[in-house]
């Protein structure tokens, strides 16, 4: 049962990325279709981004009141109008507006699938079930943007939204026959906005569990900032076509996927902080490697894409236990503490891929600098979170 519940909940966090992914290949001719700029169709992600986190916000709070399957069905239904929309939009504005809607409907997944394992399990199980959840969801940014670009080149770019279409069909059968619902209603909280407001202010003021997922949203950042700067990395620096995605995404995700694996196993055998201080000295050590690599050579596979396999992996290990770590600080809360952080994180994450890499997609060395930044302000948020000293 628990396999079955892992791959449901998988299914539900690779909404987003799939969203996220299988059209990067296609920047380009999307550009062509609609005589758009590049940074134009780079807002085709930067807004889906922006509002699949503000959404986010709200998910974790709503699956606390009317209940976790009833939230997550609606929101599949939004996410399938959306995609069959952008399959068929006749201009760019069009197509942002389905992004926007795309966005607004594909973080019920990974926000509500946090809360679901944390109703179902505690301590060291719920974050064995969190890795496992996150070694399945790494496949798809890894075949994404490998079958967006053959589908770019066998069927164009509209039949990328025609598959993303088809999954959130597949996706919504999956939940509606084989997902129970795991908050009971006498566990629910009436919809009452002043004591939402309430909760929302609890979990904000609460610096420890600020610091913990701006710490982990920004050593997400490097990852996101690779993803915005997928087209530009591959064709430009790499000078790679739109079918060679697998050379960027094949080490980010299996480095993710094997790190969750690890992470899961590790569980048992150290504390939370330890395994976060394990994953930031592998994450610090890939960061000035690939600093060092970009300075003194030109970028080429499979070079300039090994640093980045094991920064994912270090990344992959520290993602478990600090995202429990915060939302242990509000068992009563959890889908909304769930929402706030996923918030926290996918803001980060858009402003990087969506802001930040327009600035730094043109040269190799900015892409590593710009990592090792972000790294360097996560550490900080890392330290400010434990401001009194933990014994492993």
């Amino acid at each position: 049962m628990n396999i079955l519940l892992t791959l449901l909940l998988a299914g539900l966090t690779m909404v987003g990325p799939l969203a996220i992914d299988t059209y990067l290949p296609s920047f380009p001719a999307i550009a062509q279709t609609f005589n758009a700029s590049p940074i134009a169709i780079q807002q085709t992600l930067s807004l889906f981004l922006f509002t699949f986190a503000f959404m986010m916000l709200f998910y974790g709070t709503l699956s606390d009141s009317f209940g976790r399957r009833p939230v997550i069905l609606v929101s599949l239904v939004l996410y399938i109008v959306a995609s069959v929309g952008g399959a068929i939009a006749g201009s760019l504005g069009f197509l942002l507006a389905c992004r926007v809607l795309q966005g607004l409907a594909s973080g019920a997944g990974s926000v509500i699938a946090r809360a679901i394992v944390q109703d179902r399990f505690s301590g060291a199980e719920a974050q064995k079930m969190l890795s496992n959840i996150m070694m399945f969801f790494g496949l798809a940014p890894a075949i994404a943007p490998i079958l967006g670009g053959w589908l770019q080149v066998s069927f164009g770019w509209r039949s990328i939204f025609w598959f993303l279409a088809a999954f959130g069909v597949v996706m919504f059968i999956a939940v509606y026959r084989w997902l129970p619902e795991s908050l009971a209603v006498k566990d629910r909280h009436p919809l009452h906005l002043g004591t939402i407001a309430g909760n929302y202010w609890k979990v904000l003021r609460n610096r420890k569990f600020l610091m913990l997922a701006v710490a982990l949203g920004l050593a997400f950042g490097g990852f996101a900032l690779y993803i915005g700067s997928a087209a530009y990395f591959i064709m430009t620096i790499l000078h790679l076509p739109e079918t060679a995605f697998a050379w960027l995404f094949i080490p980010l995700i299996s480095g993710m996927v094997i790190g969750s694996g690890m992470a899961g196993k590790l569980a048992h055998r150290y504390s939370q902080p330890t395994l976060v201080w394990i994953s930031y000295a592998g994450m610090v050590a890939s960061a000035l490697v690939n600093v060092a690599y970009n300075y003194f050579f030109t970028a080429e596979v499979p070079w300039a894409v090994l640093p980045l396999f094991f920064y994912s992996l270090a990344l992959a290990i520290s993602m478990p236990p600090m995202s429990l770590m915060a939302m242990n600080m509000f068992p009563q809360n959890s889908g909304l503490a769930a929402s706030m952080q996923s918030f926290i994180q996918m803001t980060l994450f858009a402003a990087v891929s969506g802001l930040l890499a327009p600035l730094l997609f043109d040269s190799a060395l900015k892409l590593a600098v710009g990592v090792a930044a972000l790294l360097l302000v996560s550490l900080l948020a890392w330290v400010l979170a434990l401001p009194e000293k933990k014994t492993a």
